[in-house]
């Protein structure tokens, strides 16, 4: 035998808000379109992301150190309004299904 195994590897992301490495399908990429903060959960669209726990907690970090406007290389503040609705809507989602 070779030593060698069938078990991929799965990519790994760090999480802007709590700075922790895990597997990038358990994190939330989030792409700065315009001035805003968008959710990207399938991962598709175009430009820069950033990834984030999908946790009040990790979000409410990542804003407070400012890490959305340092990893996405955006030139002001951005606009979270969306991205916290979506990230509550989950939470409340994940909670009601047993």
């Amino acid at each position: 035998m070779s030593g060698r195994t069938r078990v991929r590897a799965c990519p790994e992301r760090t999480c802007v808000g709590c700075r922790e490495r895990a597997a990038k399908a358990d994190l939330l990429r989030i792409v700065a379109i315009k001035d805003e903060c968008v959710p990207d959960p399938s991962g598709t669209l175009p430009g820069r992301g950033a990834y984030v726990h999908p946790a009040l907690v990790c979000l409410d970090q990542a804003v407070r150190r400012r890490a959305f406007t340092r990893a996405l290389r955006a030139p002001g503040a951005l606009d979270i309004k969306a991205l916290r609705r979506y990230v509550e809507q989950t939470t409340v989602a994940e909670q009601a299904t047993p």
